[in-house]
């Protein structure tokens, strides 16, 4: 799809005037705990903005293009939630004030959007000039499906390179002064903790782009659809953080849904690389297949952990001991 350079201007232009009024309300005067109310108002929002661009690309671009958009936003949502599961645990290694956690998200997802789109740029490029790019990324997503089902690794977080690099460059307070990132101490510049967590939240984030990104390149080879369907999946994952909450714990069975979408993109990138290879007997998955698949998945897997974890609940209730009566 030919996008001028107009339509990539006004794009990202729109995406950030949201962000800065999204600032600008939640962050204004005093800081505050993000309400769950707020939260389901700008999670809404996000979503209907997606689906309003979505739509519009119906017109524009076509409806196959737009459903690749649909495709691609709606795997990196469900992936985003992943995401989630780490970035709680950040928040608790790193004891971020809850007053202070939104602007943490918020700066350090627009870090995560900005490297996405360099990683999206070189991805886009490079699978033009190396088609066998297309084999390895669809080895590497059924690699990471069977990783997942064997288990997450969110019961631990490990500091990248360069979190690394920046605590032992830059000195650090002890401790959290307000939200600033920077302060002077005895005359000496210092880091805070604060930066050192929007470090770790938008870095974490480019490791989880490692699958994301492959995965939503065997739905769309368009680069416009890619950065487009991730920026607006990175938008509302800030509010999705505290929307869902304790949710997240009960969605037992989301790392089956995740790995079954990553193997079938996977597979579906191998053999849309064969069929492109000359291969006529691999067949070419039409989009529709994909969106409703992905869909379905997600739908079974977060509806399945509910249940479970709504039976073991009462499981739990009906053999535990009932006390006995003193009187």
């Amino acid at each position: 799809m030919d996008v001028s350079v107009w339509a990539w201007v006004a794009v990202i232009g729109g995406l950030l005037l949201v962000i800065a009024i999204d600032l600008w309300i939640v962050d204004r005067g005093e800081p505050r705990e993000f309400s769950l109310r707020q939260a389901g108002f700008w999670v809404s929002l996000y979503v209907t903005l997606a689906v309003l661009f979505g739509v519009s690309m119906i017109f524009w671009a076509g409806p196959a293009r737009a459903g690749e958009f649909f495709a691609g936003y709606l795997t990196e949502y469900s992936l985003s939630i992943d995401n989630l599961f780490v970035f709680y645990i950040i928040m608790g290694r790193f004891a971020v004030p809850r007053l202070y956690q939104h602007k943490v998200l918020l700066v350090g997802i627009l870090l995560a959007l900005v490297m996405r789109g360099i990683f999206i740029a070189v991805g886009a490029a490079a699978l033009e000039r190396f088609s066998w790019l297309f084999y390895v990324f669809g080895a590497f997503l059924i690699y990471t499906a069977a990783n997942m089902l064997r288990g997450h690794d969110q019961e631990e977080f490990k500091e990248n390179v360069l979190l690394r690099w920046v605590r032992r460059v830059f000195p650090t307070t002890d401790g959290f002064v307000g939200s600033k990132v920077t302060v002077k101490v005895d005359g000496r510049r210092m880091v805070t903790p604060m930066l050192i967590v929007m470090i770790a939240i938008g870095t974490t984030d480019l490791l989880f782009a490692l699958d994301s990104i492959p995965a939503i390149f065997g739905l769309t080879k368009d680069a416009f659809i890619v950065f487009t369907a991730n920026a607006f999946a990175l938008m509302g994952l800030r509010q999705l953080y505290f929307l869902l909450g304790g949710l997240l714990q009960r969605l037992v069975y989301i790392s089956y849904g995740l790995s079954f979408i990553l193997a079938f993109i996977g597979v579906k990138l191998v053999l849309e690389a064969l069929h492109m290879h000359g291969f006529s007997w691999a067949p070419a998955v039409p989009i529709w297949v994909s969106l409703s698949i992905i869909g379905a998945t997600m739908v079974i897997t977060t509806v399945a952990s509910l249940i479970k974890v709504r039976r073991d609940k009462r499981a739990g209730d009906t053999t535990t001991p009932a006390k006995v009566s003193q009187g």
